[in-house]
C-alpha cells in the first residue's frame, strides 16, 4: 500500500507512506477521535509504527486505558490529534 496523506492543520503538510506505516495512518483517519488499540484494530506492532509516524511531526496522542478480563491492566489508544485526507497512490498485489 502506498498512500498520500496531507494533516490539514495552520501549515498543511503532506507526506507519502507505504506498506505498515501507510495502514496504520490509513487506520488512524478512519477511526477519527475514538482513536485505535492493537485489540480492536490487530497488528504486531502497534507502538512501533506510531513511534515512526510521530519520527515525521504526525500529531498522534496516546491514552492509556484500563481493561479488565484473565490478564487486567492497561492497554494503550492512539488518536489522530489533527484532521487528515488520505489518497491511495498503489494497492500492493497479494501473492
Amino acid at each position: 500500500m502506498k498512500i498520500e496523506v496531507t494533516l490539514l492543520s495552520e501549515q498543511p503538510r503532506t507526506f507519502e507512506l507505504k506498506g505498515r506505516l501507510g495502514w496504520a495512518m490509513v487506520q488512524l483517519v478512519e477511526a477519527g477521535a475514538k482513536g485505535v488499540t492493537p485489540i480492536t484494530r490487530p497488528a504486531p506492532r502497534w507502538s512501533g509504527y506510531v513511534f515512526d509516524l510521530r519520527e515525521l511531526g504526525i500529531p498522534i496522542e496516546t491514552i492509556m486505558e484500563p481493561h479488565k478480563g484473565i490478564y487486567p491492566g492497561t492497554l494503550a489508544r492512539y488518536v489522530l490529534s489533527c484532521d487528515a485526507e488520505v489518497q491511495l497512490l498503489e494497492q500492493e498485489a497479494c501473492a
